[in-house]
């Protein structure tokens, strides 16, 4: 695999978005993306991360990264893994001397975390690399109404550090930020592609919300498979409990790449 380029499969697959007839134009493209290893699972016990990508796989998220203006995760991930959501495992770019330039940075999507309750962390690595220079600033989107004691002492921490924090209007019946309003809010923010990358926990919320044509909010999906067996203890993915939607997908492609099978899809709404 040659890592100075994205693999052919994925900028063909994923160069559909800005199309302006898209059903996805009244929100942001949505790219949902995990690894998990062959018996589904995407996490270890507790959520505990587990290294399920191998090398060749993992530079083909990172490019994916590149090919979008937003990256989402849960505060569970974000409070779990405390990631960084950048292009680091890209290679150097070398000079053009044509043009007389230097390395032209990858472009950094937007890091977005759905964390209802502020309870993130304002010393994170997202943070800190935004502080440094080195990351774009975080988004945070939380709960519009929230009456804890202490939510304005990390509503202001959060600000001070440099967070932007974004109110969504509405919750779910389980305390949830609604996706529909999250993803009409960020489109008049200016996001038109988002990649979702996890937990658990938001890939569960986009699949039951893709059940049917009217409420899809999902546009592309690539897993990665590793040739793994976790057991019973690793965390998994499956419907919200109480969905009576069950979303169906099409096989566009599987490639493998070095240990890894990669295979992408859309949904297909019945």
């Amino acid at each position: 695999m040659d890592s100075s380029q994205p693999p052919p499969f994925l900028s063909s697959f994923l160069g559909r978005y800005d199309d302006p007839i898209h059903p996805s134009s009244s929100r942001p493209y949505v790219t949902l993306t995990f690894a998990q290893s062959i018996d589904a699972k995407i996490a270890g016990r507790k959520g505990k991360q587990l290294l399920l990508s191998g090398k060749e796989s993992m530079i083909m998220t990172h490019w994916m990264r590149t090919m979008h203006d937003a990256i989402m995760i849960g505060i569970g991930t974000a409070l779990n893994d405390d990631p960084q959501l950048n292009t680091r495992h890209l290679p150097p770019r070398p000079p053009n001397p044509a043009q007389n330039n230097h390395d032209k940075p990858y472009h950094l999507p937007r890091p977005l975390i759905l964390d209802t309750y502020l309870r993130c962390s304002p010393t994170c690595k997202l943070v800190r690399n935004y502080q440094q220079g080195l990351g774009r600033r975080p988004w945070i989107l939380c709960a519009d109404s929230i009456e804890a004691v202490d939510f304005r002492e990390r509503f202001d921490a959060l600000e001070k550090a440099g967070v932007r924090i974004v109110r969504i209007p509405g919750t779910t019946e389980d305390g949830q930020l609604s996706l529909p309003a999250v993803l009409k809010c960020l489109k008049e923010m200016g996001v038109c592609s988002i990649m979702v990358e996890g937990g658990a926990r938001v890939i569960r919320s986009f699949f039951s919300a893709s059940g049917s044509a009217s409420s899809g909010m999902v546009d592309s999906i690539i897993v990665t498979v590793a040739p793994m067996f976790v057991g019973d203890d690793g965390v998994g993915y499956s419907y919200e409990p109480g969905s009576d939607q069950v979303s169906g997908f099409k096989q566009v492609f599987t490639e493998v790449l070095g240990r890894d099978s990669i295979v992408g899809l859309v949904p297909v709404h019945v």
